[in-house]
């Protein structure tokens, strides 16, 4: 029987050796040592019901994920958070703004006064292109070569 093993071993080896392909145990699997010492407990599987009790003392209460999870001895750091944002209403990390009807017609009458100013802006802008347009036909027409010192030397003098 000793010999059927090691027989069966080396033509594995040759097998593998043959294909190219060696077989390495895998990483994640428990070695014998930590199957036999339990290193790593059983998963805990909790009821729906458990979970949603601690989703409503989370968003009813006021107590963090943290402290629930301390309280009942859940073992995963994410776990009760996880839970909260499946089983949860949504309220929780969001920020509820409510509104009266001042603050709405405030809001609404402070749009309408920026767009008013925007257009105002605008039409200022419009109307300087077009005055800084006419003084360089003008000066072009009655044969001023340079337009910054005819504006600087005519400036504050009265128009007649």
């Amino acid at each position: 029987m000793f010999v059927g093993i090691i027989n069966r071993k080396f033509h594995s080896l040759c097998a593998s050796a043959a294909t190219g392909r060696v077989r390495v145990p895998s990483w994640n699997r428990l070695t014998p040592e930590m199957q036999r010492n339990r290193v790593i407990g059983p998963a805990i599987r909790y009821s729906e019901a458990f979970k949603l009790q601690m989703v409503s003392e989370v968003e009813r209460d006021g107590l963090t994920a943290e402290e629930v999870r301390r309280k009942y001895g859940v073992r995963g750091n994410g776990t009760v958070n996880g839970w909260v944002q499946k089983y949860g209403n949504g309220s929780r990390g969001k920020v509820i703004r409510v509104e009266t009807p001042q603050e709405i017609n405030e809001l609404k009458r402070l749009k309408e006064r920026v767009k008013r100013l925007e257009t105002a802006l605008a039409d200022a802008n419009i109307e300087l292109a077009l005055e800084r347009a006419y003084v360089q036909i003008a000066c072009e027409r009655s044969g001023i070569k340079d337009v910054e010192e005819f504006k600087k030397n005519n400036a504050g003098k009265r128009r007649t």
